[in-house]
């Protein structure tokens, strides 16, 4: 995909959950002249983006987009999308699901969090249950943890909440473009994500997919939020073909690049590829006697918590900087309670990428003893 007569650009490859690692096409995408985002040909682009990505998710969706990362797309939703006599129900199994009750707090919203563990799967019978007993109207939940990588069953709790009437909102923020999603078999009716992570573009734009009957029925609640409003830039952009306020430019051209990186991979391809780099960090584990805070069946195949070993001689920062020193970059755990340190496969990171971590995973555990 690289232009053979563009230098390469130096090759480091992210192991944390995102930014993810970009190919040198995507990068150079941003080197493009200056350009007046107002130009319709500028337009054009985020007319032809807004589409790809709306195809990528279902039928008859609508993709907002917004300059900010994934966590601007989910207040955009939560701001948005939740009238003042509504009543949410947040689910909090990890530190993005808390990300959103947070944000829930902030508008005053509503809400409840119904609290589960950030490594055991959801039980989403008892979801079920207090979502009919506390007559929730809305329900926001996380697709894929990225704190761990439990995958939750959004889809599944999400088809329950269409047979009673509730509105869905989710974090597909590190799903999306792995795991396939069709908002309208999943019952998603709004969902974030972003262009850092499985798209494999770069930092700078969230983007808010609305089933376009959901998105109907929000034009009357009230604006809580001026910038991240989702109906408002929805409806302005429908109109001028241009966001309310400066897009990130040349992330926009990144994206475009993305997406077309994306369709000519498959997201069906892609999953495989980051399934068969999960697959040798999870026999490296193993052999190294370190243990996955998420039960294999339960995880999603994109980030991978690993207990830190037993021992004083362990040092995370030691493990850093051998892992960045060999151009690798690795990330620590973000669940309380739990020592661990996360690996993602996500990104454009090719197996044997991979396998050369594994290689420098296993001799460091062997320097302290883990491994004999």
């Amino acid at each position: 995909m690289n232009d053979l007569n563009l230098p390469k650009v130096k090759r480091e490859i992210l192991l944390n959950p995102g930014p993810a690692t970009t190919t040198d096409s995507v990068k150079y995408a941003q080197v493009c002249p200056d350009i007046c985002p107002r130009e319709k040909e500028f337009g054009d682009i985020m007319k032809w983006i807004c589409h790809e990505l709306s195809l990528m998710a279902g039928k008859d969706i609508e993709t907002v987009l917004f300059g900010g990362s994934g966590t601007a797309a989910d207040e955009a939703m939560l701001s948005s999308c939740v009238p003042d006599n509504g009543k949410l129900l947040v689910i909090d199994n990890g530190a993005y699901g808390e990300r959103m009750a947070k944000i829930a707090g902030v508008y005053k919203l509503n809400y409840e969090v119904y609290k589960s563990s950030g490594f055991l799967p959801l039980e989403g019978d008892k979801i079920k249950e207090k979502l009919l007993k506390g007559k929730f109207t809305h329900l926001a939940i996380v697709y894929h943890e990225t704190t761990t990588g439990l995958l939750n069953p959004a889809p599944d709790i999400c088809k329950f909440c269409h047979e009673h009437g509730i509105v869905t909102i989710i974090d597909a923020v590190s799903a999306f473009a792995a795991i396939s999603i069709d908002m309208n078999r999943d019952c998603f009716d709004f969902m974030a994500a972003t262009s850092n992570k499985n798209i494999q573009g770069m930092a700078g734009i969230g983007f808010v997919f609305c089933r376009k009957d959901a998105l109907d029925k929000i034009a009357s609640y009230p604006m809580r939020n001026y910038y991240l409003n989702l109906y408002d830039q929805y409806t302005w952009f429908k109109k001028t073909g241009q966001t309310r306020f400066t897009p990130p430019v040349q992330s926009m051209y990144a994206l475009r690049q993305a997406i077309i990186e994306t369709k000519l991979e498959g997201i069906e391809n892609r999953y495989a590829r980051y399934s068969a780099c999960w697959d040798i960090l999870v026999k490296t584990a193993e052999k190294c006697g370190l243990s996955m805070l998420v039960a294999k069946e339960a995880q999603s195949k994109l980030i991978t918590a690993i207990t830190e070993p037993l021992t004083d001689k362990y040092s995370f920062d030691a493990l850093h900087d051998l892992a960045r020193e060999n151009g690798f970059t690795i990330y620590p755990g973000k669940l309380s309670g739990a020592n661990t340190f996360r690996i993602a496969n996500i990104g454009d990171i090719r197996p044997h990428e991979m396998q050369g971590f594994c290689e420098l995973l296993e001799t460091y555990m062997r320097s302290i003893g883990v491994v004999q």
